[in-house]
C-alpha cells in the first residue's frame, strides 16, 4: 500500500512524550495517553502503510523505579510513576510490534541525558537558571525537592549519536544508555553554586511539594551491551 503522501522517511525517532515525572502524578491520565497510546499509534501507523522505515523509541531508566543496582537490558521493571508506568507500556508494545509485524523497531533505554536545551521545569535546569538569577540579585532562594535523590547524568549530544547508532544495526534490539556512576541533586546544585562563587547552602531550601508521592532514590546504568555491541 502505497503512502497517500511523498513524505517517506527511512528513519523515524520517537522523543515526543509529557516526560515531567512529577508531574505525571497531577495528571496521571493525559500522561498515559501522550505517553503510552501516543507511542502505540506511531508503529501502528507504519503497520498499516507499510512504510519501510526504522523505529527509534525513547525508553526512560525511570522504568528501572526501585529495581537492583545496576540497571541493564535483563533488569526487571519496577515503574514508581504514571510516567514510569506509561514508558514500560511503550516499551513492550514496541517489542510486540517488532516481534508480530518484523517492523525495525528499537528501544532506547536511556538514563537522565541534559544540555542547555533542557526544559526549565528540570531539575538540572531549574539550578543552573536560579543560580545565575541569584548571582545577578533577580532572585533571593531555590526551593527543591529531594535533594538525596541519585542519577545517572550523561550529556543529551552524545546520547543522540547512540540513537542513530541503534537504527545503523542489522537487527533492531533494546540498549541501556548511562554512563555508569551517579550524583546526587544536592552534589549537581553544589557544583553549579560553586562556579559562580556562592555557596548553596545559603540559597537552597527543601519545599515538600516537590516531593514525589513514590520516590526513586537511585538510578545507574549498566551500557555493556551497548558499549560492546555500538561502540
Amino acid at each position: 500500500m502505497d503512502l497517500p503522501y511523498d513524505i517517506k522517511p527511512d528513519e523515524l525517532y520517537h522523543l515526543g512524550a509529557q516526560s515531567h515525572v512529577r508531574v505525571s502524578f497531577d495528571i496521571p491520565e493525559y500522561t498515559g495517553d501522550v505517553t503510552g497510546i501516543g507511542t502505540l499509534r506511531l508503529p501502528e501507523a507504519i503497520r498499516k502503510t507499510g512504510l519501510k522505515a526504522w523505529f527509534y523509541q525513547a525508553s526512560s531508566s525511570e522504568m528501572f523505579g526501585a529495581a537492583p543496582l545496576p540497571q541493564n537490558e535483563a533488569t526487571p521493571f519496577q515503574p514508581q510513576s504514571p510516567y514510569a508506568a506509561a514508558k514500560v507500556y511503550a516499551y513492550y508494545i514496541v517489542k510486540n510490534y517488532r516481534d508480530a509485524y518484523k517492523i525495525f523497531a528499537a528501544n532506547g533505554i536511556l538514563f537522565n541525558n541534559e544540555s542547555p536545551r533542557r526544559g526549565e521545569t528540570f531539575v538540572t535546569r531549574k539550578i543552573t537558571r536560579a543560580a545565575t538569577r541569584i548571582k545577578l540579585g533577580l532572585q533571593d532562594k531555590l526551593f527543591l525537592g529531594n535533594l538525596d535523590a541519585k542519577r545517572d547524568w550523561g550529556f543529551a549530544r552524545d546520547y543522540v549519536e547512540v540513537m542513530w547508532l541503534m537504527l545503523q544495526q542489522d537487527k533492531p534490539d533494546n540498549y541501556v544508555i548511562a554512563t555508569g556512576e551517579t550524583h546526587s541533586v544536592r552534589e549537581f546544585a553544589q557544583q553549579v553554586f560553586q562556579k559562580l562563587d556562592l555557596d548553596y547552602e545559603k540559597y537552597v531550601a527543601i519545599d515538600p511539594c516537590y516531593f514525589r508521592p513514590t520516590e526513586v532514590d537511585v538510578l545507574l546504568g549498566d551500557s555493556t551491551k551497548a558499549r560492546m555491541q555500538l561502540g
